[in-house]
């Protein structure tokens, strides 16, 4: 095996949560490695014996590649160790994958993640992995990356509207889930029997958005620093445009879009910090009344407690008051009161810069908000068949 080869076997076994390939001559080697914080955590109760958990069904957390982990059942026989390699139940055949965390906290876990499902409910732990088990485990993930290659070949030349992410072997070597992103509907009716052919293998299409993407696959963003979405966050709410009017954004589509080709999510964290702050400023369209003439809101400074405002008849030149001189302005106004002019209350004052309007190369950010309706939609498949 050559170094290329060999690197890209590191990082396939890597994605699984293994400091390194395991060693087929001992399959209870532990070589779990905890990375970011999504995918790995402290159990707490590690030393806790619970006494309803003596005799009845237990819990395992099971971590497969990448940001895939999900929950089984075992038996209180089956002694289970946090990083060891096991054997566990599939749609069809068996899997294998890590375990990642056991004992009071798995319990707590599922709570949090809101997984309700009785124990016979769950699939089942079924045995710690063999010697075989890891020889066939080793040799799936070996041609994880040969077939994401030769897949992409073939989507490119059959000219499918597919983007295809990754490829996931099962652990006994008999099925493979193919993740893939995608505008519309694809009909992947004849790639799936060219690829059943080509690997001798079922297939599954598996669809993903692109936030889900870009949590799978990882990456660096703008910040300098892993992605959120690969790191830690394990849910993902919808960012809108209203985000950015809130927190006073320059409305640049692509400073603001993020590696998933959608709004950032980190323009969420300080939203709701925005709005209770806001809750505190006089209303926006209550214009202040004054001798030298009226003025109306132009921006306003939520860290410094300042509203910008500017002389209807002179819009460049614009004036910060503290909110507390706004509210006194307003009441006056209310009792029929105007001030002589609004440059007495002015904290300071700036030019009004000009806004140019935005390169036709960028868009609009308006973008993120509408659905994309130039292109016509295909016809949808009532049935597509799985190998």
């Amino acid at each position: 095996m050559n170094e290329l080869s060999k690197g890209k076997s590191y990082q396939s076994f890597l994605a699984r949560g293994c400091s390194r390939a395991p060693r087929v001559y001992n399959p209870k080697d532990s070589i779990y490695c905890a990375q970011c914080c999504k995918l790995s955590a402290s159990n707490w109760l590690k030393n806790f014996d619970s006494p309803h958990l003596a005799q009845s069904t237990r819990f395992a957390e099971i971590r497969f590649k990448n940001d895939h982990k999900d929950y089984y059942s075992y038996s209180p026989e089956l002694e289970l160790t946090e990083g060891e390699i096991v054997a566990v139940e599939a749609a069809s055949g068996h899997d294998i994958g890590i375990v990642t965390l056991i004992g009071e906290l798995v319990e707590l876990q599922m709570k949090r993640k809101n997984i309700r499902q009785q124990p016979h409910e769950l699939r089942k732990v079924y045995r710690h992995a063999k010697l075989a088990d890891i020889e066939k485990w080793v040799s799936a993930i070996e041609l994880e990356e040969h077939t994401l290659t030769r897949t992409r070949e073939i989507i490119y030349d059959m000219q499918l509207e597919m983007k295809l992410n990754d490829v996931e072997y099962q652990g006994d070597k008999t099925k493979a889930i193919f993740y893939y992103t995608a505008e519309d509907r694809v009909d992947f009716r004849e790639l799936i029997r060219k690829l059943a052919d080509e690997f001798h293998i079922r297939i599954e299409m598996r669809q993903i958005g692109m936030r889900q993407e870009s949590a799978k696959l990882g990456g660096i963003g703008p910040c300098g620093r892993e992605l959120c979405c690969a790191s830690w966050m394990a849910e993902y709410s919808s960012v809108s445009t209203q985000v950015t009017k809130v927190q006073q954004i320059s409305p640049n589509p692509q400073k603001l879009a993020g590696l998933c080709g959608k709004l950032k999510c980190c323009l969420n964290y300080e939203y709701d910090t925005y709005i209770d702050a806001l809750k505190d400023f006089p209303d926006e369209q209550t214009v202040l009344r004054t001798l030298n003439g009226d003025a109306s809101f132009q921006k306003h400074d939520v860290f410094k407690g300042l509203m910008w405002y500017a002389y209807d008849k002179d819009k460049t030149n614009m004036m910060a008051i503290p909110i507390e001189q706004v509210k006194f302005i307003v009441e006056e106004n209310s009792k029929g009161v105007l001030p002589e002019k609004l440059e007495d209350f002015a904290f300071l004052k700036e030019a009004q810069m000009v806004e140019y309007p935005i390169n036709q190369l960028e868009g609009e950010i308006t973008r993120f908000d509408e659905p994309d309706r130039k292109k016509p939609r295909k016809k949808r498949n009532k049935q597509q068949p799985r190998a």
